[in-house]
């Protein structure tokens, strides 16, 4: 039975995107039929950058510390680093690396390369130079500007021919970008909808990190999905008499090469013109400070930075209620969690979405009341641009109620796998969904249930870590004779890898950590390592039964903790 909420909020946006109002739709043919998409969405990111930023060219748009930056010294420094980016000769459709904590510097770089044309390729700042070296070489980046840290990483790739320029993001923004200005300004290119724009890494059960390319539509598409659905529930909250604040605010506490950091949080700010709080890294007591001192409105992280939040033995010291909503993505939160957060926060109600990295994290949305009521779903597909599908193995459909793998379909969706036509043809059914690698099943209220994952994957405090590429890792190790990882239960971070291997006698845990961290992000290092006396289980097929390993270590786990 369709709730209140839902009644409201459909009817709001019928208005909002129906003749005459501010967001009407028109359509694109994709896969054989026509998608809908936001017609009054400018074209491009160069152009929606241009539009919003002079739109709110005099408002605080970044806080990092104690520099404070307007949409209009932003926009100009951009444009600035986009005309050095073509004086150093780059093209139209050349992938520019970005390897570097959130910063001004970042977000400067971002709109810079795409402004010149480029292709904006998000580089994970936690990954150590092998697995940079394989994302770098794999979409043959053509620059890679970094930070001081993640430098130093570039360095000791051997072999690496790729340009880098360091920028110090320690330093205020015009000295932090002066190694990238002075040279020659190109001129900028024009830009069509079609054109590529983003590159962002997701992990796949194939264990390698593959790069998922956008076009411009795709990415300002769906960043005005998102937007639609805040202006509907600022719509509703007028109805109800809550004001909405003079100048919306969000903490940023997600990394900017997430797709979650990018999109909904960092693009969707222009639109709204509201104010983005760095966080360099995240520390609760912190959060809860800025919370406090920049009357944040809305706060989106992993469900880990919520429930820290939520339990701080200081939390009733600071002022939280400005925040109107405390959203998560990137992995479920427990329905503990949300009852908590509903009785205990005393006005921010909670909120969760789905999209993944191929989506340009459009997907689902699960909000305020509606969540409490059904706290295990992920909630709709968002309007108005998203339609989901329970998918069979054939890609066919699935009625009302049966599981199945999760599809999305939207304007959105990312165009392809950089230089994979096999994996992206994998990905798409034939009429365009995008095949998530979650199982789930639909309600009779349309909410979506995710129960499974279909692909071999571990979702730790949101992070994707693929197990065969940590398997793979551990298999370099000259002493590991058999190896097989999977998730173990974790009440902070939803799960954490672990792995047993079956390796030479005298090999001891440490060593074999220390070995990991030479080659892998330290997320996805096993926070339990167990050694088997012998060969690990297989199956009739000759495969390691992961199955009967997971299920048994699991219970050893739950076992020891009591």
């Amino acid at each position: 039975m369709r709730t209140e909420l839902d009644g409201r909020m459909d009817g709001m946006l019928a208005a909002i995107t129906g003749e005459g109002g501010m967001m009407p739709l028109a359509s694109v043919e994709r896969w054989g039929t026509q998608l809908p998409v936001i017609a009054a969405a400018p074209p491009t990111l160069a152009a929606y950058f241009a539009h919003f930023c002079e739109q709110h060219r005099d408002a605080c748009f970044i806080v990092a510390g104690e520099e404070r930056l307007t949409f209009g010294q932003v926009f100009q420094t951009a444009v600035s680093v986009a005309k050095a980016l073509t004086g150093r000769g780059i093209a139209k459709g050349d992938r520019v690396g970005i390897a570097a904590r959130n910063s001004p510097s970042w977000i400067v770089s971002y709109m810079g390369i795409v402004m010149a044309g480029g292709v904006a390729t998000l580089l994970n700042g936690w990954w150590q130079a092998d697995e940079l070296a394989v994302a770098i070489r794999d979409v043959d980046c053509a620059l890679i500007l970094a930070d001081p840290p993640r430098a130093k990483r570039l360095a000791a790739i051997q072999g690496l021919t790729t340009s880098v320029v360091v920028l110090d993001d320690t330093l205020p923004l015009p000295q932090a970008i002066a190694p990238l200005l002075g040279g020659a300004e190109g001129e900028l290119p024009d830009l069509l909808p079609d054109d590529a724009a983003t590159i962002l890494f997701t992990s796949g059960s194939t264990g390698r990190s593959k790069g998922a390319l956008s076009d411009h539509r795709a990415v300002v598409q769906g960043t005005f999905n998102f937007l639609a659905s805040a202006v509907v529930m600022l719509g509703l909250s007028t109805q109800d008499g809550k004001a909405p604040p003079a100048q919306h605010v969000t903490l940023l506490t997600l990394p900017l090469f997430h797709v979650t950091g990018e999109v909904p949080c960092f693009l969707q700010s222009f639109a709204i013109g509201r104010r983005l709080v760095i966080m360099p890294r995240w520390d609760a007591t912190e959060a809860m400070r800025l919370i406090q001192q920049e009357k944040v409105s809305y706060f989106v992280g992993v469900p880990l930075m919520s429930y820290e939040i939520l339990n701080h033995p200081d939390r009733a010291d600071y002022d939280l209620s400005t925040v109107s909503d405390f959203a998560a993505g990137g992995a479920p939160r427990p329905e503990e969690h949300v009852r908590r957060m509903d009785e205990e926060l005393g006005g921010p109600a909670p909120l969760i979405g789905f999209g993944l990295t191929e989506t340009n994290a459009v997907g689902t949305g699960n909000w305020r009341s509606n969540y409490v009521a059904k706290p295990a779903s992920a909630g709709r597909a968002s309007p108005p641009l998203v339609e989901l599908a329970i998918l069979d193995d054939a890609g066919h459909h699935l009625p009302q109620g049966e599981r199945g793998e999760i599809g999305i379909r939207s304007i959105a969706n990312f165009r392809e796998y950089w230089r994979d036509p096999v994996a992206t043809a994998a990905a798409y059914t034939q009429d365009g969904f995008f095949r998530s690698g979650d199982i789930g099943y639909l309600d009779e209220d349309g909410y979506l249930f995710i129960v499974d994952r279909k692909k071999d994957i571990i979702i730790r405090g949101g992070e994707n870590i693929s197990c065969q590429e940590v398997e793979a890792a551990l298999y370099a190790h000259p002493a590991v004779h058999e190896a097989a990882v999977f998730g173990l239960p974790d009440a902070r971070l939803g799960e954490v890898p672990a792995a047993v291997v079956y390796a030479d006698e005298g090999l001891e845990p440490d060593d074999l950590t220390k070995f990991l961290a030479e080659h892998l992000a330290a997320f996805k290092i096993p926070a339990r390592i167990w050694y088997a006396a012998g060969p690990l289980p297989r199956l009739g097929t000759e495969k390691i039964d992961k199955v009967t390993l997971k299920t048994h270590y699991r219970a050893l786990a739950a076992a020891e903790a009591g």
